[in-house]
C-alpha cells in the first residue's frame, strides 16, 4: 500500500517499535588506542638502543631487517595468487596499473625511508616528548605543503591553528632546553630532522592519494615498506658492512621489539580501526600519542616533565583539533 507521497505505510506493529541507536564500535576502539599506544612506543625503544655504542644506519637497518619479512607476508596475503584468484572469481579488475611501481618506489623512499631515517637520527639528540609533538604536526605539514607547492587557499582559521600549534612545539623546545635534554645545538639539530622527517611522510600522504585508492592503504602500505626495507638495510650494509649481524643480543631484541611491536602491529591495527571507525575519529583517539610518549619517556628514560612541556603538548594538540575542524575555502 502506498502513501500520498510514495512511501510505504508503515504496520501498526513497526510503528510501536522503537528503533534501536547504532551500538559504539569498541573493539575498533581499542585497535585506535592499541595502535597510537604502540607507535608512541617506537621512540622509546630507539632511545634505548642508542645507550648501545650503535650509529644511526646500522639501528634501521635492524628494524627494516626484521619488520621487511612480515610486510612480505602481509603483500603476499594482499596481492599474492590465492588474492588475485579470489579477485578473479568475484569479476575484479587487478588495481594495479601501467607507472604504479614507480609510484610506489617513490613513495616507499620518501614515506618510509628517509622519513624514518630522519626521525632515528633526530632521536639522537632530542626528547621522546619533542619528537613525538614535532611529528605530531603532520596535519600542519600537509596544509603548508599544499599552500606552498599546490597553491591552495587556506581560511583565517587554519593559519590560526598552525600559528597554535606551533606555539605549543617552542614551549616544548624551551622544556627541553630548560631541562638541560641536551646542547643547544644538537636539539635544534635533532628539531630540524625531525621535522623533516615529518614534512618527507606529509609528501607522502598528498602524493599517494590515487594510489592509496586504487590499491589500498595496506597493500600500498606493505609494497611501500618493503621498498624501505631495501634502502635501510643497504644503506647499513654500505656504511658499515656486515656490522649489522654482529651487533649484541640487547640491540637485536631492541630491533625485532621496534619492527613488529612499534611498526607493523600498528600499522595494522590503525588500518583496521580506519576501516571500522572512518580516519577522523581514529586520528582524534591518536590524540593520545604524545601525551602517552611523555609518560612512557619519564618511566623508562627518566626524562624530566614540566609544565612548559605539558602546557606546549596540551597546545599543539588543541591546534590540530582546530585545524581538523576547519574546511579550505
Amino acid at each position: 500500500m502506498q502513501t500520498g507521497a510514495g512511501q510505504r505505510a508503515s504496520a501498526p506493529d513497526e510503528q510501536l517499535v522503537p528503533s534501536k541507536p547504532a551500538r559504539f564500535d569498541w573493539i575498533a576502539l581499542l585497535y585506535g588506542v592499541l595502535g597510537a599506544m604502540l607507535f608512541a612506543g617506537k621512540a622509546i625503544v630507539v632511545k634505548l638502543g642508542y645507550r648501545y655504542p650503535i650509529d644511526t644506519e646500522t639501528f634501521l637497518g635492524l628494524r627494516m631487517l626484521w619488520a621487511g619479512p612480515l610486510f612480505a607476508l602481509i603483500a603476499w596475503c594482499t596481492d599474492g595468487p590465492a588474492a588475485r584468484r579470489r579477485a578473479a572469481a568475484e569479476g575484479q579488475p587487478s588495481p594495479w596499473r601501467a607507472g604504479d611501481a614507480r609510484k610506489v618506489l617513490f613513495l616507499g623512499f620518501s614515506g618510509y625511508y628517509l622519513a624514518s631515517y630522519l626521525d632515528f637520527w633526530g632521536l639522537k639528540y632530542v626528547s621522546v616528548g619533542l619528537e613525538r609533538v614535532i611529528l605530531y604536526l603532520g596535519p600542519t605539514f600537509v596544509l603548508l605543503i599544499s599552500v606552498f607547492w599546490l597553491g591552495r587557499r587556506v581560511a583565517a582559521l587554519q593559519w590560526a591553528a598552525l600559528a597554535v600549534s606551533y606555539l605549543g612545539v617552542f614551549l616544548v623546545f624551551l622544556h627541553d632546553i630548560d631541562m638541560d635534554v641536551g646542547a643547544r645545538k644538537d636539539l635544534l639539530l635533532g628539531a630540524i630532522l625531525v621535522l623533516c622527517s615529518g614534512l618527507s611522510y606529509s609528501l607522502y600522504l598528498i602524493t599517494s592519494g590515487e594510489v592509496v585508492r586504487r590499491l589500498g592503504a595496506i597493500r600500498l602500505t606493505a609494497w611501500a615498506s618493503l621498498v624501505a626495507s631495501v634502502f635501510c638495510i643497504g644503506q647499513a650494509l654500505l656504511s658499515g658492512g656486515l656490522t649489522m649481524f654482529h651487533q649484541p643480543w640487547q640491540v637485536q631484541a631492541l630491533s625485532a621489539i621496534n619492527a613488529v611491536f612499534c611498526t607493523v602491529m600498528p600499522i595494522t591495527l590503525t588500518m583496521m580501526a580506519v576501516g571500522r571507525l572512518g580516519a577522523g575519529t581514529t586520528a582524534q583517539i591518536g590524540m593520545i600519542g604524545p601525551v602517552w610518549t611523555i609518560a612512557l619517556g619519564a618511566w623508562f628514560l627518566g626524562e624530566p616533565v614540566g609544565t612548559l612541556q605539558l602546557v606546549g603538548t596540551a597546545i599543539v594538540i588543541a591546534g590540530i583539533l582546530m585545524l581538523s575542524r576547519t574546511r579550505t575555502p
